[in-house]
């Protein structure tokens, strides 16, 4: 049961880190404030660091991880997209990206206490992601 939880609770993060960088990326092109920008590179830099981390354990196990659901992906680029190019204002980012760290710490939280037996090496990596998305929400709020 533990290899069980461990596995998916990595692929769990593994889903939720792509759509972070994916969604990272999909805002940068709006963003105008050199400060917010700077911001949002650090927290890819600090995402990639994670998801090279998430795959090397992945890797240990022989799993390929998983991809974000393509409706939720699809529902991303969407939102953000059509958002942004109404209003790409510091706060309408940074009103998007609280939004989706909000989204990215309750999914991955839930998966934690579903995936409760995963090892303490996986579950100490999803606390990292969890922190970073708390870290950059919190980055955020001065632009709201």
């Amino acid at each position: 049961m533990i290899e069980n939880d461990t596995i998916r609770l990595l692929r769990e993060c593994d889903a939720g880190i792509k759509m972070g960088i994916t969604s990272l990326k999909g805002t940068m092109k709006y963003v105008n404030n050199k400060e917010l920008k700077s911001k949002l590179r650090s927290s890819m830099d600090t995402n990639n660091r994670i998801k090279s981390d998430i795959l090397s354990m992945l890797k240990d196990y022989h799993d390929d991880g998983k991809e974000p659901q393509l409706i939720a992906k699809g529902m991303t680029w969407l939102k953000t997209n059509t958002h942004l190019m109404a209003n790409n204002s510091s706060s309408s980012i940074a009103s998007l990206i609280t939004d989706g760290c909000n989204m990215g710490v309750k999914s991955i939280t839930k998966y934690m206490n579903k995936y409760s037996d995963a090892n303490e090496k996986t579950k100490h990596i999803a606390k990292r992601l969890i922190s970073a998305e708390e870290h950059l929400a919190a980055d955020m709020r001065q632009y709201l």
